[in-house]
């Protein structure tokens, strides 16, 4: 008996012990052999019998069987078990399977911007729980979970702010202790030239801070929403959806008005200024404004650049002002609100995507892009729209042009065809025009980079040119071409690449292009935040929106946790700290690209100084501080009137001459817009780390420009906080150049503080070239 229980415990001790040696997998085989689903498994079921040894023991051991797009099966497997699956031929491979957390819409986890760490900047500062973040924008909806002040202490009792109460608006029981403050500003708009006769009858709107559209609500979710678990759109992007800093205030400044002719909100120069005004009055610590005016540009002295001359007076006073860069990318000197003194925001993507699978009737599968969350479609006819020569009736396979093809080639067919345009209203419409000619989907080739958005539950998908033509040459290879889509799928992490927007509005800049613009990028892509029922892309509360206007919150929100933890620093030390510190790869490590006509690496007219890293930032090490004294001697140095810089400043100004160099401002970047022959910069650095500090220069020159730093080491001690430096630039062209790139870093082995050069060489000044 004895023995007998002795073997037992012995079986089960072995027993347990191989399967705590099991780890779940992912056999990965290709495409799939066969047509019909249940053989597909039940070959991934023979498969793992002949390794196991049973029939059992492969039940047991399977999780998954993917047998729909393509052929593959998860199950619990030993390392030897992977080793034998690994050496099968028709195995393509055998990976460990992961566990991705839920997570915002995913932009916090993949900034690393998460509270894991008990000393990391969310933690430190209480997730913003002092900081007062201004929003100027077209309002917001209060109702929101994403606005709830559960578990919020007292409102900061410096606030001046109040909440006002107009149609539809009930200031004292819409806001609590997390919207603290919200006003609107109409009148500029009411008594414009332009759009005097807006009215609520032709452009529904709400007169009070109540957000129509949903653009202001979506902002200051992604700046300082609270917690809000389970949140997703069309079920894709499920995770946990925060903001920046989800225990800051918010204060909403409603400047910008629905315009029902132009589908989006228009804002006035003067509600802008007044808004700005308000907000620094009412003691916001950060302002967030996704707005911009295209070009040309105002003179930054000008009231009519409401952005510049509001954020002026907003920095004179302490606050931050983070702003966005436009939305007229890829083309080059497009970036706008290029005030040194703001903080000028670039748009990425982030590690997720939304694959879409369109399987062929020769069995090749294409993974399209888009958001589309309906029924499986099995294989139905695929057609471009292309006639015969000798035919009257009009055939285009031009997505424009897809309502004047006859009824009959679109009818219960899958339609592909090709754009140039850049709006992803051509995809909607593409979709609009199939549906009303009974056609069952559309594929719309076009250049890579534009954002998606569904098309009210029709099967809109988008691939590029290269993707396009290998399904129209599938068509044009057989009689009765077919195709099957399935539904979207979220896909985060690995291999998804990251890379500046297309949209995103480049540098340099037009204005004065010895200012770096952009300052800095931020995930801008498909972010999943609150909006208002109203919006078009509504889904239980929330919806996915693309533009600088969605990245600029991200980095609004950043910058307030640095303002927290350090409440000292200027708001040029807080953009020196995110600069200096940003990602030049992204947070995985690859190389950053940007989309555009033709992908390239990005450099920093796309993003400035990269990626924003707040973990870095909140300890740069050193930084380039300003402060009014320097933005006068910048405005000096461009040029502007001694009686317009005094307009701007509100104080008695008079221009030293010579004129200060622009390339002397404190910039934490260099770039030289003109290099004849050679130039000398100064720059000064402020120690904000330890105080025994030794730095060192790091140079990495732009091609065929030989760059020397005076002194090459800095060294701080209890006395000595700042220090400047020469650099001297030189370059060894003989011809008018574009730009090259480069980097200064100072490093003291612990902190790398690293700022851009940009060099273009003109031996021919104020020279264009056409040739």
């Amino acid at each position: 008996m004895t023995k007998t229980l002795v073997l037992v415990a012995i079986c089960l001790m072995l027993a347990l012990n191989i399967a705590a040696e099991t780890k779940v997998h992912i056999v990965y085989l290709g495409e799939r052999q066969h047509d019909n689903p249940d053989s597909v498994t039940e070959s991934h079921h023979q498969m793992l019998w002949s390794i196991l040894g049973s029939k059992e023991a492969a039940h047991d051991s399977m999780v998954y069987s993917y047998r729909h797009g393509f052929s593959a099966f998860a199950a619990k497997l030993t390392d030897s078990q992977v080793i034998q699956l690994s050496e099968l031929p028709e195995v393509v491979h055998v990976i460990r399977d992961r566990f991705y957390e839920l997570q915002t819409t995913r932009t916090w986890d993949y900034l690393k911007h998460t509270s894991r760490h008990p000393k990391n900047l969310l933690n430190q500062t209480n997730m913003g729980d002092k900081v007062i973040i201004g929003v100027v924008d077209s309002g917001i909806w209060p109702e929101s979970e994403s606005f709830s002040d559960n578990g919020l202490g007292p409102i900061p009792k410096r606030w001046k702010g109040s909440c006002e109460t107009k149609q539809s608006f009930n200031g004292s029981t819409v806001c609590n202790r997390k919207l603290i403050g919200a006003k609107y500003f109409i009148s500029g708009l009411i008594n414009g030239a332009d759009e005097s006769n807006w009215n609520t009858t032709e452009n529904p709107e709400y007169i009070s801070p109540r957000d129509f559209n949903g653009h202001g609500t979506h902002v200051a979710a992604t700046a300082a929403g609270s917690f809000v678990p389970d949140a997703s759109y069309l079920a894709l992007g499920r995770g946990i959806a925060r903001g920046g800093a989800p225990r800051a205030r918010i204060a909403m400044y409603k400047a910008c008005w629905h315009l029902a002719s132009i589908g989006t909100a228009t804002c006035s120069a003067a509600d802008m200024l007044k808004a700005i005004d308000e907000a620094i009055h009412d003691g916001v610590d950060v302002l967030s404004i996704s707005t911009s005016f295209p070009i040309p540009l105002f003179p930054e002295v000008d009231a009519r650049d409401a952005m510049a001359v509001g954020a002026f007076h907003a920095v004179a006073k302490g606050i931050p002002v983070v702003c966005s860069g436009g939305n007229a990318g890829p083309a080059s000197q497009t970036v706008t609100n290029t005030a040194p003194w703001i903080i000028t925001v670039a748009a990425t993507t982030q590690d997720r995507s939304f694959p879409t699978l369109i399987t062929l009737g020769n069995n090749i599968t294409i993974v399209g892009q888009a958001l589309y969350q309906g029924p499986d479609m099995d294989f139905i006819g695929l057609v471009y729209p292309e006639g015969p020569g000798a035919s009257n009736e009009t055939f285009s396979g031009v997505c424009e042009d897809l309502a004047k093809n006859p009824a009959r080639i679109i009818k219960e067919k899958i339609v592909l065809c090709f754009t140039k345009s850049t709006d992803y209203g051509t995809v909607i419409q593409a979709a609009s025009d199939v549906f009303n000619l009974d056609g069952y989907g559309v594929i719309v080739a076009r250049n890579p980079g534009y954002q998606l958005n569904p098309c009210d539950g029709f099967p809109c998908l988008a691939v590029d040119y290269e993707l396009g033509t290998d399904i129209l040459f599938y068509i044009r290879s057989t009689r009765s071409p077919v195709a099957k889509i399935q539904p979207t799928r979220t896909l985060v992490g690995l291999p998804v690449a990251t890379k500046v927007a297309t949209f995103s509005s480049r540098g340099p800049s037009s204005i004065s292009p010895a200012i770096l613009k952009p300052d800095i990028a931020a995930p801008g892509v498909n972010i999943l935040a609150a909006t208002s029922p109203n919006d078009t892309f509504y889904d239980r509360g929330f919806s996915m929106k693309s533009g600088t206007s969605m990245s600029t919150p991200v980095v609004a929100g950043i910058v307030a946790l640095l303002k927290s933890l350090h409440p000292h620093w200027s708001p040029a030390a807080i953009r020196s700290a995110i600069v200096t510190t940003a990602w030049r790869t992204d947070p995985s490590g690859e190389p950053i690209f940007a989309d555009g006509s033709n992908r390239k690496l990005a450099d920093p007219f796309d993003y400035g100084g990269g990626v924003v890293n707040s973990e870095k930032a909140a300890k740069p090490g050193l930084v380039y501080d300003m402060g009014v004294k320097d933005y006068v001697l910048y405005l000096c140095s461009v040029g502007y009137s001694d009686s317009s810089i005094t307009r701007l400043v509100s104080k008695k100004t008079v221009c030293g001459n010579p004129k200060p160099s622009v390339l002397d401002l404190n910039l934490p970047s260099i770039t030289i817009p003109n290099l004849a022959k050679e130039v000398t910069i100064t720059r000064t650095v402020t120690n904000v780390g330890t105080v025994g500090s030794v730095y060192k220069a790091v140079i990495e020159a732009p091609m065929g420009v030989n760059v020397t730093v005076t002194p090459s080491t800095l060294v701080f001690n209890a006395k000595t906080r700042k220090l400047s430096f020469k650099i001297r630039v030189l370059t060894n062209h003989r011809v008018n150049t574009g730009y090259y790139f480069g980097s200064l870093t100072w490093t003291d082995s612990v902190h790398n503080v690293v700022i851009p050069l940009s060099v273009r060489t003109q031996i021919l000044q104020h020279y264009y070239d056409e040739n």
